[in-house]
């Protein structure tokens, strides 16, 4: 038992160990392939991945591009109907408080027409004798009315008298003032506007569009950018003119003046006291609506 294997069982023993060796190997081998197959593949994919990413994120960047501009332009192209609007909507109030001057005019033209031909009935009526009577102021020889200085003036006097309340009819100077100066806003002449505006408001201080006068010399300001001097022609208007029914809409346009100097906290407070004092408004949803754009609710958090 204690004697040495054959030589021929060794070698075979040794052959089998090495086929099982050289097995590993080549085991170990194919497995190292296909993990740096496998890794390949990984890479690929992840890299394909990170590319698919990229284009997203480039063409969600163009998207919010494109959006921020319609919104832009839509903002711009909103603000110009609304200002062409309130154009409208002044002219319109306009057009009816010139049409009730005028009513009122015709009516005191008749009314002074009706005393002039009732003046000039009792005048001319002729005495039982067949002569003229002599307040009437008629020559001795013809009846012609003597208008010189040497007459006693009754009869001419009469008619001129008469015809005062004509002379002394409203004037319609103020309504052309406003009209032509807004004419002159709608179409972009800022500087003729704002010049016959500040005419309107130092001539007719006391008129009722004389709040609107201010109102669109804030306008003007804002619209060529000098939003501080636009801030003052606003708080004007809701100081000094507490019947205006340009409130609301100057207060609006202060909050949004503000938003463009960055006064975002008192530009905030501004639109909703806009909501809270017109609600129901155009402004009202006009300021709703900025505010939701520069993500701040529009009521205040209740504690």
């Amino acid at each position: 038992m204690l004697a040495p294997q054959p030589a021929g069982a060794v070698s075979k023993e040794m052959i089998q160990l090495q086929q099982q060796v050289t097995q590993l190997l080549q085991g170990q081998q194919d497995l190292r392939s296909a993990i740096d197959g496998n890794n390949a593949a990984l890479r690929t994919l992840v890299q394909q991945s990170l590319d698919s990413v990229g284009r997203v994120s480039s063409e969600m960047g163009v998207l919010q591009k494109t959006v921020q501009e319609v919104q832009a332009g839509t903002g711009a192209r909103i603000d110009t109907m609304t200002q062409q609007t309130q154009g409208i909507s002044d002219n319109l109030q306009d057009v009816q408080a010139r049409v009730g001057k005028l009513s009122q005019q015709l009516t005191d033209v008749q009314n002074t027409l009706q005393s002039i031909d009732a003046k000039l009935s009792t005048g001319g009526c002729a005495n039982p004798s067949g002569g003229s009577m002599a307040p009437t102021g008629s020559s001795p020889s013809g009846g012609v009315p003597d208008n010189g200085a040497g007459g006693s003036g009754t009869a001419g006097s009469a008619p001129a008298g008469g015809a005062q309340p004509v002379s002394s009819m409203p004037p319609v100077s103020a309504d052309t003032l406003y009209l032509n100066a807004l004419r002159d806003f709608t179409t972009g002449k800022y500087d003729l506007s704002r010049q016959e505006f500040k005419d309107y408001t130092k001539n007719f201080p006391a008129n009722d569009l004389a709040g609107n006068a201010v109102f669109y010399l804030g306008e003007i300001d804002y619209a060529q950018g000098q939003f501080p001097d636009a801030i003052n022609q606003y708080d004007n208007v809701l100081a000094n003119y507490p019947k205006s029914f340009k409130l609301a809409a100057s207060l609006l346009k202060k909050g949004l003046a503000e938003l463009e100097m960055g006064k975002k906290t008192a530009a905030t407070r501004d639109l909703r006291d806009v909501i809270h004092r017109f609600p129901g408004s155009d402004e009202s949803r006009r300021a709703t609506a900025k505010l939701k754009e520069i993500g701040v609710p529009a009521k205040p958090a209740t504690r």
